[in-house]
C-alpha cells in the first residue's frame, strides 16, 4: 500500500500543475475580458446600469454551469470539462469580436449579454473541473489540499489581476476586436496542452441520477454555498461598478482605475495564497478551521461599516481614503475566501467532489449575480456608500450563516 500512495502522489502533482497552469492562461483572459468590455462601453458612454447589466448574463449563465459542469465532469470526466470550458471561451470571445460599431445600442447590448452569457459558462465549467482536480490529485491528506487549494486559489486570483491590467493594455495596443483575437489564440494553446497532457477520464465517477440526489449534499457544503452567496455578493456590489465609476468620476484615469484592480486582485490573491500560514491547522481538519471561518467572516464586516460610516462624515479625499479601506477589506476577504474553499473540498464527499464543488459554485455565481445586479442599482441610487452599506448587510447574514457550520464531517463524506 505505501509504495503506491507514494507513486500516486508525485503523478497527482503533475497533473495539479497541469491544471493550475492551464487555469492560469484561462484566468488572464477572463481577466482582461471583464476590463475590456467595462472600459470599452464605458467610453462609448453606457451608463454604469448598463455596465452592470452586461455583466449579468455572464454572473447569471454561472450558476447553471456550476450544476450541470460538476455532473458532467463527474459523468464524462474532469479533464474533458476542463476542455470543454476553454473551448467555450474562445466561442464567446469570438462572438464578442464580431460586434459592429454601426449596431444601435439596443443591439450591441444584446449582443454583448449573450456573447458574455457564454464566458459565464465557461468560466464555470472551467472552475469546476479545476477544483474538482485539486480535491483528486491531493488524495486525503487534509494539509496537502489546503496549500494546494490556497496556492491555486490565491495564484489564480493575482493572474486575475494581471489579466485587468492586460485588459487596458491589449485595449489600447489592439484594439477591441484585435485583442479578443490575441487571447482566442493564446487559450486555443492552453487548450492544445490540455488534451494533450491530462487523462481524459480523469475524475470520472458514477453522476447522480437525480436532480434531488445532485442537490442533496451535506449540511457542510449547503451551508457553506448560503455564506459563499452573501460572501461573494459582497464584494462585487461595490467591485463591479461602483468603485471604478466612482474612481474616474473623482478624476482618475482609465490607467489609474485598471491599474488600482489589478493590484487589489493581485495582493487579494497573495493573501489567498499565503492563508494557510495564518490560519491554525487541526488534525482532523475542521475543528481550527471552522472557527477561523466564523471569526474572518466577523472582521470583515466591520470594514465596510466603518467606511460608509466615514464617508457619511465627510472624510477628506474619499478618493484616496476608500481605496486604502478597501485594501483592508482585501486582506480579510483573501483569508475568508481560502478557509471556504478549503472547507467545501474537506466536507465534499470523495466519490462525487465534482458535483458538490459544482452545487458550491453556483452559490458563488448567484451572490456574484446578486452582487453585480445591485453594484449598478445601488450606485445609481446612493453612490458608494449604499454600495458599502449593501456589502455590509451580505457579511453579516455570512457570518451569520458560518455560525452553523458542523465541526465534523458526516459519514458519507469522510469515506
Amino acid at each position: 500500500m505505501s509504495s503506491s500512495t507514494s507513486a500516486a502522489v508525485p503523478h497527482g502533482t503533475r497533473n495539479y500543475v497541469i491544471v493550475t497552469l492551464a487555469y492560469w492562461g484561462f484566468t488572464l483572459t477572463d481577466g482582461a475580458l471583464r476590463m475590456l468590455v467595462l472600459l470599452h462601453f464605458f467610453r462609448l458612454g453606457y451608463s454604469p446600469f448598463t455596465l452592470a447589466f452586461l455583466f449579468l448574463l455572464y454572473e447569471a449563465a454561472g450558476i447553471g454551469a456550476n450544476l450541470m459542469g460538476g455532473w458532467l465532469a463527474t459523468r464524462f470526466g474532469i479533464a474533458r470539462m476542463l476542455a470543454v470550458g476553454l473551448a467555450t471561451q474562445i466561442l464567446g470571445f469570438l462572438l464578442l469580436s464580431a460586434i459592429l460599431p454601426g449596431w444601435g445600442e439596443v443591439l450591441s447590448v444584446a449582443w454583448v449579454v449573450v456573447a458574455q452569457g457564454v464566458c459565464g459558462v465557461a468560466k464555470d465549467l472551467t472552475k469546476t473541473a479545476s477544483k474538482s482536480a485539486i480535491k483528486l490529485t491531493a488524495g486525503g491528506a487534509s494539509g496537502r489540499l489546503f496549500k494546494w487549494v490556497a496556492f491555486f486559489t490565491g495564484s489564480k486570483n493575482a493572474m486575475k489581476g494581471i489579466g485587468f491590467f492586460l485588459g487596458g493594455l491589449l485595449l489600447e495596443a489592439l484594439g477591441f476586436r484585435g485583442a479578443l483575437w490575441a487571447m482566442a489564440a493564446v487559450l486555443a494553446i492552453v487548450l492544445a496542452g490540455v488534451l494533450r497532457t491530462l487523462p481524459p477520464m480523469m475524475g470520472r465517477a458514477k453522476a447522480s441520477r437525480s436532480a434531488r440526489e445532485l442537490f442533496a449534499k451535506s449540511a457542510g457544503v449547503n451551508l457553506l454555498a448560503g455564506a459563499r452567496v452573501f460572501l461573494f455578493g459582497a464584494r462585487d456590489v461595490w467591485f463591479v461598478v461602483g468603485l471604478p465609476v466612482f474612481l474616474y468620476a473623482s478624476g482618475w484615469s482609465f490607467t489609474m482605475v485598471g491599474g488600482f484592480l489589478a493590484l487589489w486582485t493581485i495582493g487579494y490573491g497573495i493573501i489567498q495564497a499565503s492563508a494557510p500560514a495564518v490560519i491554525r491547522r487541526s488534525i482532523d481538519g475542521l475543528s481550527s478551521e471552522v472557527p477561523a471561518a466564523r471569526a474572518w467572516s466577523l472582521a470583515l464586516t466591520a470594514v465596510p461599516v466603518a467606511l460608509a460610516a466615514m464617508m457619511l462624515g465627510g472624510v477628506a479625499r474619499p478618493d484616496l481614503f476608500v481605496p486604502v479601506g478597501l485594501c483592508i477589506f482585501g486582506v480579510l476577504f483573501a483569508v475568508n475566501s481560502s478557509v471556504h474553499s478549503y472547507l467545501v473540498l474537506a466536507y465534499a464527499g470523495s466519490e462525487k467532489a465534482a458535483e458538490d464543488v459544482g452545487f458550491y459554485y453556483a452559490a458563488n455565481a448567484a451572490g456574484r449575480f446578486a452582487g453585480t445586479l445591485l453594484s449598478g442599482l445601488l450606485y445609481g441610487w446612493g453612490g458608494l456608500v449604499a454600495c458599502l452599506a449593501g456589502a455590509a448587510a451580505m457579511l453579516a447574514l455570512c457570518w451569520a450563516i458560518t455560525l452553523r457550520l458542523p465541526l465534523q464531517r458526516e459519514a458519507s463524506a469522510a469515506a
